[in-house]
């Protein structure tokens, strides 16, 4: 079974930082769909959020797959509970599913307003009524790791991880998690398709950490490696990792990531983090 499992942000928003032909056809959906099936990649990840990607996925057969969607932010709602379970039948009609793998919290820090435990307990009835098999939450920091698991126990936690953010190793929450026998499934492994890129077609917007890119791409150049193996190669060599939540644009992208994701590097990934959350959290690249 592959770790690979399927991001879907592009089947539903015109969306990264790099993208420039917009949201993925519906075409293309259905080939990237039977290319995962094929290579066995088993897990799709999509959320409320991504536009109507739940109901792109729900025109096509994926009732193999284990789903898993997200929570929105909390609304100002007293009625958390019937909020939470009107939110979850909304994602289970347009992905024409009787329940779901794993239901995220898009934004845990709603666990600490007012309404946190109604939220927590109302996920907790999700499982009860066997609507969803496990339930988590997706965040941009392990900080918010620190506080959140003191309140409350989760079953998959959804982060950021790849060579140049690597606060998740090295806070030492990776290890915890898989210690707490919890999921963990990574995002961000490319940062957007930065990561991709050649120096020279880097938005200007990042010239400030030209250094960072540099040392890039000198590596890539001077060991003749793919970028894509050399990005996929970082979270993949940790046993703790569940699942690497890769997107592609067409079914000849996601295959080449597919192949990526089964190489093994002979040569040391270079040191080229940085733990600047203006560059390693994309939710601050408006303000660059």
């Amino acid at each position: 079974m592959s770790r690979l499992a399927l991001g879907t942000v592009q089947f539903g928003l015109n969306y990264g930082v790099t993208n420039t032909v917009g949201k993925v056809n519906e075409s293309s959906v259905t080939e990237m769909l039977n290319v995962a099936a094929m290579h066995q990649i088993n897990t799709i990840d999509t959320a409320i959020g991504y536009g109507d990607s739940e109901h792109v996925l729900g025109q096509n057969n994926i009732n193999d797959f284990n789903i898993i969607s997200k929570i929105p932010p909390l609304d100002d709602n007293s009625d958390v509970h019937n909020w939470v379970l009107t939110q979850l039948n909304g994602s289970l009609y347009r992905l024409g599913q009787d329940s779901l793998y794993g239901v995220l919290l898009h934004n845990p820090d709603d666990l600490f307003t007012p309404f946190g435990q109604k939220l927590y307990k109302s996920m907790i009835n999700l499982k009860d009524k066997g609507l969803v098999k496990k339930i988590g939450i997706s965040v941009y920091s392990p900080k918010q790791l620190d506080k959140i698991f003191l309140d409350y126990d989760f079953d998959i936690v959804q982060a950021p991880l790849n060579i140049i953010d690597r606060r998740l190793e090295e806070s030492g929450w990776l290890s915890k998690l898989n210690k707490m026998n919890i999921e963990i499934h990574i995002r961000s492994v490319f940062l957007q398709g930065l990561l991709l890129l050649a120096k020279n077609n880097i938005p200007k917007k990042f010239n400030r950490w030209s250094f960072l890119w540099s040392n890039w791409e000198k590596y890539i150049l001077q060991n003749r490696i793919n970028p894509i193996e050399a990005c996929l190669s970082y979270p993949l060599k940790f046993a703790e990792v569940d699942r690497v939540i890769v997107g592609a644009q067409n079914r000849e992208q996601l295959k080449e990531i597919i192949n990526a994701s089964n190489t093994s590097l002979a040569i040391a990934l270079p040191d080229i983090s940085s733990n600047d959350e203006h560059l390693i959290n994309p939710g601050n690249w408006n303000n660059l």
